[in-house]
């Protein structure tokens, strides 16, 4: 499919404005009534700059899209012979991405449901408005313009370098790739650095991923998420009758990932007791288990991730120099999105693509102006806000368009809670429910953190949650304890 051209459509107006890659538009108008025909094929030369061509019948169209492909057919549905609901589905058997508009005198719910159900685009009943079919035939070629858009943006995305996770072309985000490369196949140990939300456990799944380590699965630790006791019988384990309640040995997790990777997520907030324990591990390549008096080797390549400055925890005496050292043998930093802004294109239609596939909602795509919109954004929550905004639009779309105004940044609702999502019943049960909590969720999670200023151990609470459950639901709608806490006074 070919466009081309600056404009398409006119109605009384000089013009109706189209996308520059509307070119060479093309229509087939089939009907059996042959006034009709010769009517329809007048309107739509004198006000459309498109390829048009006639058929008297659904056999005659039929052998015409054989050798010819149009962007739309606009088709009556009462025809004789190959009637119109019989020439869609032969049409979307075998040119899918063909749009299909059809006319009927005859209309019914029942034919426009069986229509639309079958895949046509819109329904229009005679006798109609002129400018009201040039409106329909016009909203449909913007929207093949931006399913054309789309398809290129995803070839794209298929023939750049494949690699694991990520998406994007940029300067800053093939750096990160090279290191990767680089350092996957090798013991060492790795630092990702990075702010929230910018890919850090990706990256380090990506080292993994690319490893000989990679036949066992990485073990992922969240170093704030438990209490210190907790955290360290976790880690190193520990031996039967080492404690109350320590009623049989436990394997900890550095014996877990032996032969494998570990992942220490947010080693910044590691307590200064553990940190020793975890500097003889790096230097001795051993553990002590609660209760045992003899070390453990294990045979595990660790790394370490954090979004703070480890160098101001260290001289706040918060963070071990030496482990400090021993950690960041190597750094890799993961780029703030508003650092790789040309990779959001990409970033907004692959997550529009897999979240249009997970709620069944295939055939969304971007409006002209949403990818610009996006752009221009500051992502203070990085691709993770990005993530969770897409999903969100995906969830609450009720066109086939994703509007920039459907993107628009979640601060512009803070003021109060959102209304429930209007036009529920037009949507089936799951996913009218799935919108509703969505938008619940996320009111509930913001309006917990405004009432605490930003503190998420004390929003956490008082929401009856632990801290690591309330985090993992801050991720999922990009929420960032910052957005809410307020400046100091000076």
């Amino acid at each position: 499919m070919t466009f081309s051209g600056d404009d398409c459509l006119t109605a009384d107006q000089p013009d109706f404005p189209c996308p520059e890659e509307i070119l060479a538009a093309s229509i087939l108008i089939v009907d059996d009534d042959l006034d009709m025909l010769s009517m329809l094929e007048r309107i739509v030369r004198k006000k459309c700059r498109c390829e048009v061509k006639t058929a008297p019948s659904g056999e005659r169209a039929w052998q015409l899209l054989h050798d010819w492909r149009p962007n739309i057919v606009l088709t009556d549905i009462k025809m004789p012979g190959l009637d119109g609901l019989a020439l869609l589905q032969k049409i979307k058997e075998q040119s899918p991405a063909v749009a299909v508009i059809m006319m009927s005198g005859y209309g019914t719910v029942e034919s426009a449901i069986a229509a639309l159900k079958n895949g046509a685009y819109d329904f229009i009943q005679k006798p109609f408005d002129n400018e009201h079919l040039l409106h329909i035939l016009q909203r449909c070629l913007e929207h093949l313009c931006l399913l054309e858009k789309n398809r290129r943006l995803q070839s794209r995305l298929a023939d750049q370098d494949a690699f694991p996770g990520f998406t994007g072309a940029s300067v800053k985000i093939k750096e990160v790739y090279g290191l990767i490369s680089r350092l996957a196949d090798t013991d060492v140990t790795v630092l990702i650095r990075g702010e929230s939300g910018t890919g850090k456990e990706l990256a380090a799944r990506a080292l993994h991923g690319l490893s000989a380590r990679n036949k066992k699965p990485m073990v992922t630790v969240n170093c704030p998420a438990l209490p210190e006791h907790i955290l360290e019988s976790e880690l190193f384990g520990y031996a039967r009758g080492a404690f109350s309640g320590a009623n049989h040995d436990k394997k900890g997790l550095f014996l877990e990932a032996s032969g494998s990777t570990i992942l220490l997520d947010e080693i910044g907030d590691l307590p200064i007791a553990l940190q020793t324990k975890l500097l003889r591990v790096l230097q001795e390549k051993e553990i002590m288990p609660l209760g045992q008096t003899k070390s453990l080797a294990v045979d595990v390549r660790v790394l370490a991730s954090t979004n703070q400055n480890l160098e101001e925890k260290m001289r706040q005496g918060l963070f071990r120099e030496d482990l400090f050292y021993r950690l960041n043998v190597v750094t890799i930093t993961m780029p703030p999105l508003r650092k790789r802004a040309e990779d959001i294109p990409a970033l907004a239609q692959h997550f529009l693509a897999t979240f249009a596939k997970e709620y069944d909602r295939e055939g969304l795509v971007f409006a002209g102006n949403a990818l610009p919109a996006l752009v221009k954004r500051s992502w203070r929550g990085n691709v993770r806000e990005l993530q969770n905004i897409i999903k969100r639009a995906v969830l609450l779309a009720d066109d086939r368009t994703i509007s920039a105004e459907l993107l628009a940044e979640p601060e512009a609702e803070a003021s109060g809670p959102r209304p429930i999502a209007e036009n529920l019943h037009s949507l089936p049960y799951n996913l009218a429910k799935q919108r509703v909590v969505e938008e619940f969720s996320a009111d509930y999670l913001a309006e917990a953190l405004q009432q605490n200023n930003g503190n998420v151990t004390a929003a956490a609470q008082a929401s009856g949650m632990n801290r690591q459950a309330f985090q993992k639901l801050m991720h999922r709608f990009g929420l960032t304890a910052e957005k809410f806490r307020t400046p100091p006074e000076r």
